[in-house]
Formats: C-alpha cells, structure tokens, sequence
C-alpha cells in the first residue's frame, strides 16, 4: 500500500485554490487553512482504534463505537503549523497538542530545532505532524526523528501541499511514515520554495509580509 495519499475532495481542491492565489487576504487565507485542516482530518484518522460500549438511548440499549486508548495528539511545527490547530480542534476538542519549533538554515536549508514541548504521554498516542508545506522535507524527517525519540511508534504526517523531493526524503529516512496531502506541485525553486506553491504559509497566515 502506498504510503502517500494525496486527497482529490472537491472541497478540499477549492480550498488550495484559495490558498494559492495571491490576492487572497489573511482572514480568507486563515479561514481556507483551517478548513482544509479539518477535511483532511477525517482521512488521516480513519483507522485510529475502536471500542465497542453499550449506551443508553432515549429509546432503549444499542452497542456503539467510541475511540478506544489514549487516543490522538498533534504536533504542528512552528510557526506554520500552527496554522492548522484549529481545524482540528473543531472535529477532536480533547486532542493533545505538542509543539515543536525548527527554522530552515538560509544557507544549508537544514532544520534546526529551538523549542519542543510535548504532552507526557506523547509515545502513547497515535501522532499527526502538521507540516503545511513538505518541500524539502528536511522539517518533516527532523520532527519524525524526534518523536520516535519520545517513544512514539503511530504517525503520520499532514501537509495541505507538498513537493515530490520532499515526499521522496521522508519515504527514503521513513519509508513507514503515511503523508497526506491535498496536492504535489512540480518541484522546489532555487530557494527550496515550492513551485507553482502558494508563496510562504507562515507569512501569509500571520500577515507577515
């Protein structure tokens, strides 16, 4: 099974489009991200862990579902990750959020970490990492190699888009890592931009630029 799931919604499609025009204003801007967030939840837990209880309904007994364990937590990387907390907080109120902050080196294009705080029970949950934009990928790797570190052994990566260098550097470092995204462009730009893209998330989310 492939380990790249590239998500063709109609909705999710309209929203990128959104997000890749450049006359798109912060608010809309902000507003698309975690909307797409949010529908690109619902594919990337599709096989969290069941339990079967029984309930009591105004009408009688009925055997349901309801997630079993210690169910999900979510890393964005910073800042741009941030981006797409809410949209995921609206569809899992109670998921557990972990932070980890890494900057691209201007020069190497290596990340550098410079904050990480996770929840205690981190390695018990399945992981989401929000990396908006996979474009080399070096983010990407460096967050997985960390979380493993805690002890984590369920996740998965999420970025609205992608470049195929960057899918092809988390499949070779994490061949077991799933990524979903709605889109993979061309390629990377002499700057490690991705290209066509939609120019830097971080700084047209935060109005920064």
């Amino acid at each position: 099974m492939s380990t790249l799931h590239v998500l063709d919604h109609p909705l999710l499609q309209h929203k990128l489009a959104i997000l890749r025009d450049k006359e798109t204003g912060v608010k809309e801007f902000r507003e698309a991200v975690t909307e797409m967030a949010t529908l690109m939840c619902y594919e990337a837990t599709r096989g969290l862990a069941l339990e079967q209880v029984e309930i009591e309904t105004p009408l009688g007994t009925v055997k349901a579902n309801r997630l079993a364990g210690k169910k999900l937590a979510i890393v964005p990387i910073l800042r741009a990750g941030l981006g797409m907390v809410d949209g995921i907080q609206n569809l899992i109120p109670a998921v557990k959020i972990g932070h980890l902050g890494l900057y691209r080196d201007p020069e190497t294009l290596d990340p550098i970490e410079y904050y990480c705080k996770m929840p205690r029970d981190i390695a018990e949950r399945d992981v989401i990492i929000l990396d908006p934009m996979l474009a080399t990928g070096g983010s990407a790797v460096a967050a997985i190699r960390i979380l493993k570190g805690y002890g984590c052994k369920h996740i998965k990566l999420m970025s609205l888009l992608a470049a195929p260098e960057g899918v092809e550097k988390v499949r070779n470092e994490h061949p077991e890592i799933e990524i979903y995204t709605a889109a993979v462009d061309q390629g990377l730009d002499e700057h490690g931009y991705i290209v066509p893209g939609l120019g830097d998330l971080g700084d047209r989310i935060f109005g920064t630029k």
